[in-house]
Order: structure tokens, then sequence, then C-alpha cells
């Protein structure tokens, strides 16, 4: 029990050093475009590069007007889908399914960043050259110390990044190749099997 204070401790002392040693501040006015660019993102896609410290993964993600899909390419191909409180996985090389509750995983942060960005509302502000850097530090359902910075291009507005460290889990996210006004079929959003949608 020591060693588990002691290390949010830890994590307390660095996150603190960290917000006094940069010029990081909370403008509502640069938090309020953001989440005014993030909720404009339905019909949308973008590709993406995930790196969780020891692996590479590729895919595209599509944000619809409720739900948000995830297709990984390399080096599996997997599909995911999320919507508030339900959320489908697929392995296709495994024609495996399964059904979540996203706010009982990771996944969660990758749901509200699209579809409920008010959540970034108290995050911090830091200004870079032309770069605007959110930072969240929060308390996810599961008691799970987080912290979630999201990178975007300032003129124009632009997301470019998200990395996110959920306790001991680091996942970083590079999103390029960015589509708007997207038309997608009515089933592309649909918590099913995508074998039963043939």
């Amino acid at each position: 029990m020591f060693l588990k204070n002691e290390r949010y401790l830890l994590v307390l002392i660095l996150l603190t050093c960290l917000f006094l040693s940069k010029n990081i501040h909370s403008n509502p006015n640069d938090i309020n475009k953001i989440i005014d660019y993030l909720n404009s993102l339905k019909f949308f896609s973008a590709s993406f590069i995930q790196n969780d410290g020891e692996d590479l993964s590729e895919g595209r993600v599509y944000i619809g007007e409720k739900r948000v899909r995830a297709e990984y390419i390399l080096p599996t191909k997997i599909l995911i889908i999320l919507d508030k409180d339900k959320a489908m996985y697929y392995n296709y090389e495994l024609e495996e399914d399964e059904f979540f509750n996203p706010k009982n995983t990771n996944a969660w942060f990758f749901y509200d960043l699209f579809r409920n960005p008010y959540f970034l509302k108290d995050s911090l502000v830091e200004l870079k050259d032309n770069e605007i850097i959110l930072e969240k530090v929060g308390v996810d359902s599961e008691q799970n110390n987080y912290l979630i910075k999201t990178f975007f291009e300032n003129n124009p507005l632009i997301l470019r990044k998200v990395e996110v460290l959920i306790n001991d889990n680091f996942l970083q996210l590079s999103i390029f190749d960015h589509e708007y006004n997207k038309e997608f079929d009515n089933s592309f959003f649909k918590l099913i099997n995508p074998k039963l949608l043939n």
C-alpha cells in the first residue's frame, strides 16, 4: 500500500514540476475554440499511427454523428466501434467479436475526445510556436489516474497527435490525412459483427 501511495505522490510531484516549468495557462478562448473544432468533426476520417512504446499499429479513424469507428490495418486487421456506453471489437483474422462498455477500458478517452470533447474544458493550455497543446489530468471511472495531451496545429486548427498515460500504460496516436464531409453507409457505424452485414 505504501509503494502505491508513494508512486502517486511521485507522479503528482513530476506533474507539478512539469506544469511549473512550461508556459501553461488556462485560456477559455483557446479551449472553446478547440472544443468547437472537435464538435465539428462529424462525417470525418483520418489516418493514424499508434505507438504504445513497444509496438506500432496503423489504421484509420472515422467519426460519425454519434459513434467512432477505428479500423486497424497493420499489424493485425481489427475493427472497433465506440458509442457512449457500448462498443464492439472484431478481429478479422480470428473471426472473433466482443462487446464491451468502453468506460470500463482504456478506450473511453477515444470516444470522449471526438464525441464528448467538453471533458477537455478544464485542461491546461500550452502555446508553442504554431501549436496548441491541451493537458488534462484526472481519474477515470475505474479509478485510474490519467494524463491526456492533445496536440493541435494552430493555423489552421487541426488535430495532430494524442498522448495518453493511464496508470503505467502509454499510448500515442499521430493523426494525418484528414478528410472532412465524408459520406458513410447507414450500416458503417453499426455495433454488429461485420460478417453479419454481408
